[in-house]
């Protein structure tokens, strides 16, 4: 007899239906066939032993499962409990008149349970589109699931509840979810304040112009000035999450299994890799491509602690995601787009030894090793970087004192006018919603300058020999600056404060 049940694969943040066909016919044998990798072929020593230990078997008799399409390769346990209930169902061994009403999904244990599966949201989502009645899965994913409306979402602990509610009629507890109300429920604040940053208000200043831009940034400081514990506040002054950039976010961070039991991420996520990833980890892909840190990272932030001592090549593969704010993985035989909207803020010491002239340094660097040092770093990756800001350390009198500093709440309320001016401005674009996402066309519209303001970056530019990258960022820049303040124009006010946050085009950085 032949049977079909549902099932999904999940390519970049999308899904594809898979249909699981499963014959029982006279003879002996288990034929497994659509291009199931080895996880899957493997999976009939899993399924045998929970229908043992559930009192159920896979029949003596010749098994022919097909998972179609053919042609695309499916990949990982999930489909074990698809192929059990469909075996079950061709071996007549249990009733299923609704079967292809449901999408099933789920890792099997030796003893029937089912363990957690990875993309359930995206998995939930294409179920929606192509009209299934509901969806079965285990109840680790459920909330993650339930996300979805208008689609039955049950969460299942063993495979004896899922054949109970074909074959008996059994009920199943539905999961079902308010998701506005669980997004606004998840809107914590985040645990790092602003407040607990002594000094450093110029440093400060230059966050809240990121924040309210979108704009990259890196702080450059030697050891000790509060690189890292600025970086970890920013997200604390980002505007908050969109529902529909939550669900983007929890999307991406489905496919790879990272979704919490809160069900929908609220918060902007901030990663912070170690400088020993490589390019693959960071950027996405592999045998089976995987989102990388940077998409991990979308609608949050990108935090590179100690820019330098990332390898050269790993931070190359920066430079077209930074641009285009998506990435592309190519194989021979499919093509997967990972978005990658996201903040980069890094941090670096201003020479090898941390210091930078500074006389009472314990370690003075040569200028050949500063050259080596900084040359990890190439031009047109710091040209994609709007902001480059020095930190120094803060001196005594400041962090021994106990007056309370601004709040990441006061700043946060600034950042997000701002933001709300920039919205209203691009409302009419799809793909720019900030500052720093504005094209060369939209910065000659928007970014229109006076002659004071023309003649001072003509100065800057040829004084600090300028790419034409730069000078858009500092256009960016003066942009959000004149957003923060609610003016319209631009004046050379903005334009000079752009400009002072360019230090690694001077003299003396780089060469």
């Amino acid at each position: 007899m032949l049977k079909k049940v549902f099932g999904s694969a999940v390519f970049g943040v999308e899904a594809t239906t898979i249909t699981v066909e499963v014959n029982v016919d006279k003879g002996i044998g288990y034929h497994l066939v659509g291009l199931p990798d080895n996880a899957i072929k493997e999976s009939n020593y899993r399924i045998a032993a929970a229908l043992q230990n559930n009192g159920y078997k896979i029949p003596g008799k010749k098994i022919t499962i097909n998972m179609a399409p053919a042609d695309l390769r499916k990949e990982g346990s999930a489909y074990d409990l698809t192929l059990a209930i469909g075996i079950l169902s061709a071996s007549n061994q249990i009733k299923t008149p609704d079967l292809n009403k449901y999408l099933i999904m789920g890792e099997l244990s030796l003893d029937g349970s089912l363990q957690p599966i990875k993309g359930a949201l995206p998995i939930a989502v294409k179920a929606k589109e192509e009209g299934f009645k509901g969806f079965i899965l285990p109840s680790q994913n459920a909330k993650e699931a339930a996300i979805v409306n208008d689609l039955e979402v049950y969460g299942v602990e063993t495979i004896k509840q899922v054949i109970n509610y074909f074959n008996n009629g059994a009920v199943l507890e539905q999961t079902i979810i308010d998701t506005q109300k669980e997004f606004e429920k998840n809107l914590d604040f985040p645990e790092f304040d602003f407040s607990d940053v002594k000094g450093q208000e110029g440093i400060k200043r230059c966050m809240e112009i990121a924040a309210a831009g979108g704009h990259n940034i890196i702080l450059i400081g030697p050891p000790g000035a509060g690189k890292t514990m600025l970086a970890k506040r920013l997200p604390s002054i980002l505007p908050p999450m969109t529902l529909h950039e939550a669900l983007e976010t929890t999307k991406i961070h489905s496919v790879v299994g990272k979704v919490k039991d809160t069900g929908i991420m609220a918060q902007r996520p901030f990663r912070n890799p170690h400088h020993t990833i490589s390019d693959v980890a960071l950027v996405g892909g592999g045998t089976f491509p995987q989102p990388g840190e940077i998409s991990l990272a979308h609608n949050g932030v990108l935090f590179l602690d100690e820019l330098p001592e990332f390898k050269r090549g790993v931070l190359e593969v920066l430079r077209q995601p930074l641009e285009d704010r998506e990435v592309t993985i190519s194989r021979a035989k499919f093509t997967v787009t990972y978005p990658s909207s996201f903040m980069l803020v890094a941090s670096m010491n201003p020479s090898p030894g941390g210091y930078f002239n500074d006389p009472n340094a314990p370690v003075i660097s040569s200028p050949a090793e500063m050259q080596r040092y900084l040359s990890k770093i190439s031009g047109p990756l710091l040209d994609r970087i709007d902001i480059h800001i020095e930190v120094t350390p803060v001196p005594f009198d400041k962090l021994s004192d106990l007056r309370k500093a601004e709040t990441s709440v006061e700043i946060r309320k600034r950042v997000t006018n701002a933001r709300n001016i920039q919205t209203t401005r691009f409302i009419n674009s799809s793909s720019v919603h900030y500052n720093a996402q504005m094209n060369t066309k939209q910065i000659r519209q928007y970014c229109l300058l006076d002659a004071s303001s023309k003649n001072l970056i003509k100065t800057a530019m040829e004084r600090l020999n300028l790419s034409a990258r730069a000078y858009d960022r500092i256009l960016k820049v003066a942009r959000t600056i004149a957003d923060l303040e609610g003016t319209e124009s631009i004046n050379t006010m903005h334009i000079s404060e752009a400009i002072q946050y360019r230090s690694l085009d001077r003299d003396g950085w780089l060469g």
